[in-house]
Parts: C-alpha cells; structure tokens; sequence
C-alpha cells in the first residue's frame, strides 16, 4: 500500500507539473491572439487576460487525454532514470501491477474532472462567449431551446436598431420551420412595437414566410385588437441563414455535464436532432477510460530501464500514440455526429481500443 501511495503521489506531482505548463503556454498564446483580433481600444491587457483566462480552461479541457499521457511519460521516466523501477521488480511487482496506482488515479481524475470540472468548464466558455458578444460589434443571433419551446432573436432590419424576438412551439431539425410561432418586434428605447403570431413560419432567403398570420401595430395603436390585421400569408425580412441557426445551437461542450439529459430531452421535444449532444455526452462517460488508458500507453513504452537503448525514441511513440488515441477520438465523435455509426460504438470504441492495445503490450512485455 505504501508503495501504491507513493506512486500515486508521484503521477499526481507530475500531472500538476504538466497542467500548470501547459495552462502557462496556452494562456499566452491565447491572450495575444485576442489582443491582435479585437479592437485594440475596445479589448486592452486586462480583457485580454479576462478573455484567455476564461478560454484557457475549455482548451485544457479538450487536451486533457494529451495531458495525462504526458504526465505519465514523466511519471515512469523519472522512476527509470533512479531505478526504481528495477526496485520495484527486483521487490517482486510486476510492470502492470506497478502502473495500477497511477491508472487508479487517472480514472478518479477523470471521474473528477467530468462532474466537476465540466460543469466549470462549461459555466466559464458562456461567460466568455457572452464578453466576445459584447466585444465584438457584429449583430448576434441566438437560439435557445427550453420547455417552452424554441426561442430566436435576430434583427428586425431598417436603421432603427428594432429587434425580433421569435418563439415557437416548435420546429423541423434545421429551425428553418417554425409552428405555433410568435413574432414580437421591439424597439431599443420604446420597447415591444408589433406582435405577428403565425400558424408557420418558413425563413426563405432573406425573410420569414408567415402562413395564418395576425398582426397587431402595439406602438402606434391605442388598441392593437381593433386594428389588427389578419393575412394568410405574410413576409418578414430576416437575415438569418440556415448555417447560422445551427451555429447558435452552440458546442454540446457548452452545456454542463448534468444539464445533458435534461436538455436532450428538451431538443427533442422541441423537433431538433440531439446526436450531437448525446454523442458528446457519451463520451464524456467514457473519459475516464481514455485517460487510464493514457497512462497504460505511457507505461506500455517507457516502463523500462532508463540505461537501455532508444529511451528517445520510446518516448516519442507513447506521445504518437496517444496523439492517435486523440484523433481516434475526434473521428469516432465526428462519424458519430453524423450519423454513420451509432452513439454507443462512437464513444466507447476508441476508449476500449485505447485500453486493450496498450495492456496486451505490457503483458506481452512481461510474459512473453
């Protein structure tokens, strides 16, 4: 036990080492890349680093698997450098029973960061997203899917700065068909100016085709139900795209862990697709796998004596093949937003590949 202690203690120095670095790196680096891209007198230092403190932990988040193989490179260099991996052999453990602490550690890592850290990932990329909106002058548009339906804003045209807040209840996979939908267009100092609730409502290039449409003048009436007007078919400009509805969904990245089911079962009953939420979802599951099967590819090259040949080589293959297991991913996840393999298969496969190949490399080492 002492000595499962002890190696724990080591690969968790060792992943805060590799953490704080690269934390370090991809700080700066995106802290100079908001200062070239915004508006140097709108954006200075202190945004900056507001903006890239809050983006740096997205981007950790997504390398972690990355961070870990290269912790446990460190890990298992360091025992073979002052040979405490031939006292640990010569003491009777074996190679794999020697790496069951530092993978032990690496699935309650990942436990750890997927209940906690996701959801702080994700609270901190809105607030990030919300100050690149403000910085940024383009106009936004935003979707938002809840129990009441779905939810739109875009802008109402003309040089008046009028908004148009769309609800529906609900919609097609592409939000480009609307039903039951209500249109309010508000003005920025007067407020709402004109209500049009539609049967549907269709976008088309450049504008909304409403179908049983009733349109009531709020601004200038004193009593909009006795001027309202009622038309089986009406226009509204719009200069929202199909490409631009879907962005606004957003990365599934940025809904928290425990909101996922709840705001699956929102997307689908609103009329939307989910795959991709529930594929991410799944893998976020799956997380804690990919990282224990990180440290077994460390393990699997570098658990050797550091005074044997090509230790510079055997290194480079533990990082290449945990860049493969990343990529694996990456494809596995992009297949399965797609449709071509199930979710199940497109989360948990690279997990197990990434488990099996490197445990029947260290027992082939071992025993064979």
């Amino acid at each position: 036990m002492t000595l499962q202690l002890y190696l724990a203690r080591r690969f968790l120095q060792a992943l805060a080492m590799v953490g704080a670095a690269l934390w370090g790196i991809l700080f700066l680096i995106d802290m100079v890349e908001k200062m070239r891209s915004f508006d140097p007198e709108r954006v200075g230092l202190r945004e900056a680093a507001l903006l890239a403190a809050l983006n740096t932990p997205s981007s950790l988040y997504t390398i972690l698997p990355l961070i870990v193989v290269l912790a446990a490179v460190v890990l298992f260099l360091g025992l073979a450098r002052s040979s405490e991996l031939v006292v640990i052999r010569a003491a009777g453990r074996s190679a794999l029973r020697a790496a069951m602490a530092p993978v032990t550690v690496a699935l309650l890592f990942g436990m750890l960061a997927v209940g906690v850290g996701n959801p702080i990932v994700s609270a901190t990329q809105r607030r990030y997203e919300a100050l690149v909106d403000r910085y940024d002058s383009a106009a936004a548009q935003t979707v938002s899917i809840g129990r009441e339906g779905v939810w739109m804003r875009q802008d109402a045209g003309g040089s008046e700065g009028h908004q148009a807040v769309i609800r529906a209840a609900r919609a097609n996979l592409d939000a480009t068909k609307l039903y039951d939908a209500t249109f309010l267009i508000t003005a920025p100092k007067t407020g709402p100016v004109r209500r049009i609730d539609a049967d549907e409502a269709e976008l088309v290039p450049g504008a909304w085709l409403l179908s049983g449409a009733k349109d009531w003048p709020i601004g200038t009436s004193t009593n909009p139900e006795r001027d309202a007007t009622e038309a089986a078919s009406l226009r509204l400009a719009s200069d929202l795209t199909p490409e631009r509805i879907r962005d606004s969904f957003g990365t599934p990245s940025a809904v928290a862990f425990w909101d996922l089911p709840g705001f699956i079962s929102a997307l689908k009953a609103a009329g939307f697709s989910s795959r991709r939420h529930e594929v991410w979802f799944q893998m976020e599951l799956a997380q804690p796998l990919v990282l224990a099967a990180m440290v077994l590819i460390a393990g699997a090259f570098t658990m050797r004596h550091a005074r044997m040949a090509r230790t510079g080589s055997r290194v480079l293959f533990a990082l290449g093949a945990g860049l493969a297991v990343f990529f694996l991913r990456n494809v596995a996840q992009v297949l399965g937003e797609n449709g071509q393999i199930p979710v199940a298969l497109a989360a948990w496969a690279p997990a197990a590949i990434a488990l099996m190949l490197p445990l029947a490399m260290i027992l082939h080492l071992e025993d064979g």
